[in-house]
């Protein structure tokens, strides 16, 4: 049996599927990334070898994806977001043209033609007030989980719009909710729809085209799915038993089968295999310990009481070059 893994390593979570030759999911795994990118793909890698019940030297392929693509030692390629999203999309639901990816630190918007090409894309990742970062923080101040906040925020029956577009002036003014006696599942549902325009604005601007897919996190939050289909007037594509939090690693692994069915097919042989391509594609850690600064030669002061210094000539008093 072949097996190809994707890991899609985000700002905030480390995603990983396995795939085997008939492009079925055999295993997932998802957990937070935090500051040490390399031990979160590795981490999040054998949780996955765990939940599918593969050994290690069983994976043909690891192809990467997300910010962190770079840092995995044992990859066989690695490929853009945009690149892994869309393929993933046009797999799983070939009418889609408009992608949107609400992830923690950042929204994509994605226009893709029916072959699963980039046309246009647009990135916001300059305010977290349009993130979901935002809206794990809210839940926080709420006093509710990350998992709560959709089934919280679908009880709402008056939702308070957030106005500010500012994520600091955004929390004061959930502060200020709070304080004047405002339901907090309001509150919750009006953060929802304040991300929920933002988002829906980040799609006109790639010239948004029927055929919608909502792929990230957000995919998991009942409220933000009904807050964007409100706003588009029209039904999302979301990928069922919760890959849609996981598109970009299954267009990752989509694209590395792919490749090695291309490799089989042309009789070259297969990489070497995960296990095999950690060993030898671990990087040499860089000591910054050994890189000496190389000093400038300084030249001995003249008879005359001049004095060279790194390149600059300083005058020395007489009587203090006499001494």
């Amino acid at each position: 049996m072949l097996y190809v893994a994707g890991i899609d390593i985000g700002s905030t979570y480390t995603k990983a599927i396995l795939l085997n030759e008939r492009r079925e999911v055999v295993g997932t795994a998802v957990r937070r990334t935090g500051f040490k990118l390399a031990q979160a793909s590795e981490a999040a890698f054998a949780e996955l070898l765990e939940n599918a019940g593969v050994d290690r030297a069983a994976v043909s392929y690891v192809a990467t994806t997300g910010y962190g693509r770079y840092t995995v030692p044992f990859r066989h390629a690695q490929v853009t977001e945009l690149t892994a999203h869309a393929q993933a999309a046009v797999h799983l639901f070939p009418d889609t043209r408009t992608i949107l990816d609400v992830g923690g630190q950042d929204i994509k918007a994605i226009r893709i033609d029916a072959e699963g090409r980039v046309k246009a894309f647009r990135l916001n990742d300059k305010c977290a007030a349009g993130t979901g970062a935002f809206l794990e923080k809210t839940a926080r101040y709420l006093g509710i989980t990350t998992d709560e906040i959709g089934p919280y925020a679908m009880r709402s029956t008056s939702p308070k719009q957030i106005s500010s577009v500012c994520a600091v002036f955004a929390e004061s003014e959930v502060i200020n909710h709070l304080s004047n006696g405002i339901p907090a599942e309001d509150i919750m549902m009006g953060a929802m729809v304040a991300l929920g325009g933002r988002a829906i604005q980040l799609m006109r601007r790639v010239g948004i085209e029927p055929g919608y897919m909502l792929t990230g996190g957000m995919t998991r939050n009942v409220a933000m799915v009904s807050a964007l289909e409100t706003h588009l007037g029209a039904k999302l594509n979301v990928a069922p038993n919760g890959l849609g939090q996981l598109n970009g690693a299954y267009g990752a692994a989509f694209l590395g089968l792919r490749r090695v069915e291309k490799l089989l097919a042309d009789g070259q042989p297969i990489p070497p295999t995960a296990a095999q391509q950690g060993d030898a594609g671990k990087a040499t850690p860089r000591r910054w310990s050994a890189i000496v600064p190389k000093k400038p030669s300084v030249e001995p002061c003249r008879d005359t009481g001049e004095c060279p210094v790194t390149g600059k000539t300083i005058k020395v008093p007489a009587a203090q070059a006499a001494a």
